[in-house]
């Protein structure tokens, strides 16, 4: 296997600077209201609860909007990404709309030793992250090694099954790539990206994976966490079925236009450190 870290770096680093400028990430919203919060924390808000006076760690935060959404929701928030690009966009965005927000350039599962052994009261993982890991069980060692006793994780991400179906086909639900861990990445070339832009991207390659839900799961009880909570939606933050979705205003959600119950489309998991 190709040095996956390292096709998928150059990948987002092409593109953070794109979705920092697309209308889709709102940068502009976040400098003019300070009050202002991402859709997708929005959305995690009546799971989420009060955040205020935490120590949080966004693990694979990109260009930082959910970041310095739970900062202004009053968590004292370290974001970390692998990709430099990315982390510039973000460190742009807090200087411009704060508060501050420490950002930390390393992949994943070399977060403890990039974070220097600290432990913290909340790990939140946002959506469209797990896929570019290829081992859950690491990402769940790194979860515990950073929660403080009595922290806890917060994760909302893309669900396993929705990762699972072939976005390409308009007719039906169709199951197209794995829905359990595999050793093998997806290795796939898509020339654009999920927000509106304009830009022709040169670095295209991606490598991914998906994580079952029982695996993701299994994972964190494997490691002592005790799980608090699972709750699957209907929604997902964009267009993840082109053609066959209608997106909620309100919301700022997308869901199936017909029959939305017979696909999760994401999943919110909480757990936390005994």
């Amino acid at each position: 296997m190709d040095d996956y870290l390292a096709v998928n770096r150059a990948n987002w680093d092409e593109r953070a600077p794109a979705h920092a400028a697309s209308v889709d990430y709102g940068v502009e919203r976040f400098v003019a209201d300070p009050t202002h919060l991402s859709a997708v924390v929005r959305h995690d808000l009546p799971l989420l609860g009060d955040v205020g006076g935490l120590t949080g760690i966004h693990l694979q935060c990109h260009i930082g909007t959910d970041t310095l959404s739970l900062a202004r929701l009053g968590a004292r928030m370290t974001g970390l990404d692998l990709s430099p690009a990315s982390l510039a966009e973000a460190r742009r965005l807090a200087t411009a709309a704060g508060p501050h927000v420490d950002y930390v350039e390393a992949d994943t599962y070399s977060a403890p030793q990039a974070l220097g052994g600290r432990a913290f009261d909340l790990a939140y993982t946002g959506i469209g992250a797990l896929c570019w890991l290829p081992d859950i069980d690491r990402w769940a060692a790194v979860v515990d090694e950073l929660l403080a006793p009595g922290g806890r994780l917060f994760l909302r991400e893309g669900h396993p099954m929705l990762w699972a179906v072939d976005e390409r086909r308009t007719d039906a639900l169709t199951l197209g790539y794995p829905y359990f861990e595999t050793t093998e990445p997806i290795d796939d070339e898509e020339p654009g990206t999920y927000v509106e832009t304009d830009v022709d991207f040169v670095h295209n390659r991606a490598m991914s994976w998906n994580h079952g839900l029982g695996e993701t799961v299994t994972a964190l009880l494997r490691r002592g966490l005790e799980l608090t909570g699972l709750v699957e939606h209907r929604s997902v933050p964009w267009e993840a079925l082109p053609g066959r979705m209608v997106r909620d205003v309100e919301l700022d959600e997308w869901s199936l236009v017909e029959h939305p119950e017979r696909l999760p489309l994401t999943y919110t998991l909480q757990a936390r450190k005994r």
